[in-house]
């Protein structure tokens, strides 16, 4: 992440050849919760992966395999998290060996089921410029390059046949969606057997509307650095006023508790001199990260709280609807009871129960 007054630097070149190398990895560990013990190794990782505009980039992740004396191939969960904060100090692999990463306790869901997790910090999150939050395709790219390098990472004990798997929620339901959507054209090699993803925020500009001066907002403002971190010709500093200025600058330095305070019932128009999202650059950006433009070519399982306070139910029922409309292979599931957060904890033992059922080799019925 960059400091608030500089612009953002581009993220290190990579020395590794392709997308999914190992660039550096060194011992890490993971705690659910602070000096919570799990019987696994862990390992931080640099590895190759792409921008949203096709160029070579370095992202930071974790690589986490249960000590269990398994023998053979294990399946391998490409892991998204959700919002953590655009600060470096946010990411997921900071915050592991620590035991403060917010979805730790989920992750131990998988682990504990013999999984290995491969969990991305994603595009400048704990690397050089700024965090690329809800920048779907770097998200996506950033997820299968996460597998690609676990499987690459010869501690890891991983081969090229290892059944994978991809899962996440909020952003991390975008990123996983992109991923699923992006597997056969960027990383076929990766033997996907499904995707669990829910929560998911697939049209950006409605979710910016639905969030405009609401509890949420500060999402939205989050967003915009994300959006003019890929994409600098944007030039959001051209859009902000002072209290905008000063607002970027505290979410810049932000994760997800203080930042959501901070930018909570702000409205776009308070931080602006004109509404970036009415202007054809940012329209074009922001929907060049809608989910459901491409057929995922394995099994989906999706889900989406109807009470959803953050992304609107009708932004989750329109990307499955989208999937169904090209053939994708998706199971549904409506979460009648509950908030955005409650929905991912309810329902993350049923998405990791459908993916063993995939590991396993039984047929995904769908219910489009």
């Amino acid at each position: 992440a960059a400091a608030p007054a500089a612009p953002a630097a581009p993220a290190a070149p990579a020395t590794a050849d392709s997308p999914g190398d190992i660039v550096s990895s060194e011992p890490s560990s993971f705690h659910p919760l602070p000096h919570q013990p799990t019987d696994t190794k862990a390992w931080k990782i640099h590895y190759r992966s792409t921008t949203a505009k096709g160029e070579p980039n370095t992202v930071s992740g974790t690589v986490i395999v249960p000590q269990d004396g398994r023998k053979g191939p294990r399946p391998l969960i490409t892991y998204a998290v959700g919002t953590v904060g655009v600060a470096d100090r946010c990411a997921p692999s900071a915050g592991f060996p620590k035991g403060t990463t917010l979805e730790g306790n989920l992750i131990q869901q998988l682990t504990l089921r013999g999984w290995a997790v491969a969990v991305t910090d994603y595009e400048g999150l704990g690397t050089p410029g700024d965090h690329t939050y809800t920048v779907g395709r770097a998200e996506g790219q950033a997820m299968l390059d996460a597998a690609r390098a676990a499987i690459r990472l010869p501690e890891a004990g991983l081969g090229k046949d290892t059944p994978v798997g991809i899962m996440g929620y909020s952003q991390g339901g975008q990123a996983s969606s992109w991923a699923a959507e992006l597997h056969g054209t960027y990383a076929p090699e990766l033997d996907v057997k499904g995707t669990a993803t829910g929560g998911v925020p697939g049209d950006l500009l409605k979710v910016a509307k639905f969030n405009d001066g609401l509890y949420g907002s500060g999402l939205i403002f989050m967003a915009a650095i994300g959006q003019d971190a890929a994409f600098p010709e944007l030039r959001l500093d051209s859009y902000l006023n002072d209290k905008g200025r000063k607002l970027i600058g505290a979410l810049r330095d932000s994760c997800v508790a203080d930042g959501s305070v901070l930018g909570s019932f702000k409205t776009i128009a308070s931080m602006t001199t004109k509404n970036p999202l009415e202007q054809p650059d940012w329209k074009q950006r922001l929907t060049e990260s809608r989910v459901g433009g491409a057929r995922p070519d394995a099994p989906v399982y999706q889900y989406h709280a109807f009470a959803d306070e953050l992304i609107p139910y009708a932004v989750g029922t329109k990307v499955r609807a989208d999937w169904c409309a090209r053939g994708a292979n998706v199971e549904w599931h409506t979460v009648p009871v509950g908030d955005h957060v409650s929905a991912v904890m309810t329902q993350s033992p049923y998405a990791a129960q459908w993916l063993a059922e995939r590991f396993a080799g039984k047929e995904a019925r769908g219910n489009c």
